[in-house]
């Protein structure tokens, strides 16, 4: 990848970690009554828009939000990773496609909030599924997305508990001990998303079966759900691990190799 692009991956990278560590520890925090809320990406895209600087960091974080895009629909289309057409590339390439209609999303309301428009439905997730679930097809449609979140949950765990991000990471020769913290990060980083997606995918398959545009949830709804149904103290684990899984992508960005990106 040429410097230009190679930089738009980097920041876009950044971006998506800051944005996930930003959304662990606001949660975190709600958890030990030290302020903060149970966050999703809008509640976070919100936060900043209400803090000093807030306009500042929320351009610049939309900014990197469409970066991320950028980088991940160039990763779809131009295929720089090598992944191929056969069926595992192809199914890789979709990912990559996917991760950027929904990080599209992301991007959006983090406009909408910057102009002063509000954020839609609260998260982009939730506004697609309200409006697949409104059409004549509607369940059908939600079970489907449904199901697509739940091989992202399972994705995420065979990425934390095979060696093929170790593998990843091993291979651009860093110096062994951010190798090591990375390996810890995104194992418990990927464990933890993998969980919160989980929990999405659950709550999307409950909202087609009901047809009810009450059980449509996001992220800070999922947290909610491990709240209410396993404690205080598993929604603080989660929230660790979502801070940990943004931090594992701060050092990815700076470290990750772009050579074939």
């Amino acid at each position: 990848m040429d410097f230009n692009k190679e930089n738009i991956a980097r920041f876009g990278i950044a971006t998506k970690g800051f944005v996930y560590t930003l959304i662990g520890a606001l949660t975190f925090m709600a958890t030990i009554g030290s302020g903060g809320s149970k966050s999703g990406s809008n509640d976070a895209l919100k936060f900043l828009q209400n803090n000093r600087l807030g306009t500042i960091l929320l351009g610049i974080t939309a900014a990197g939000l469409v970066a991320y895009v950028f980088w991940r629909l160039y990763q779809a289309i131009m295929d720089p990773d090598k992944e191929g057409k056969d069926l595992k590339g192809i199914g890789n390439r979709l990912g990559f496609f996917s991760s950027g209609v929904f990080y599209g999303l992301m991007a959006f309301s983090a406009i909408e909030i910057l102009i002063g428009s509000g954020g839609g439905y609260g998260g982009g997730q939730e506004s697609l599924i309200a409006i697949a679930l409104s059409k004549p097809a509607g369940q059908a449609i939600v079970l489907i997305i449904a199901t697509v979140f739940l091989g992202r949950a399972i994705f995420q765990m065979v990425i934390a508990y095979t060696n093929l991000y170790k593998k990843r990471i091993k291979a651009q020769n860093l110096d062994p001990k951010i190798q090591n913290l990375m390996v810890t990060l995104g194992k418990i980083g990927h464990t933890a998303r993998g969980i919160v997606i989980g929990v999405i995918a659950f709550l999307t398959y409950r909202a087609a079966f009901s047809y009810s545009f009450e059980e449509i949830r996001g992220t800070k709804d999922a947290f909610s759900f491990l709240q209410d149904e396993f404690g205080t103290i598993a929604l603080s684990v989660v929230a660790i691990g979502m801070m940990m899984y943004g931090i594992f992508l701060l050092i990815n960005a700076r470290y990750r190799d772009m050579k074939r990106v």
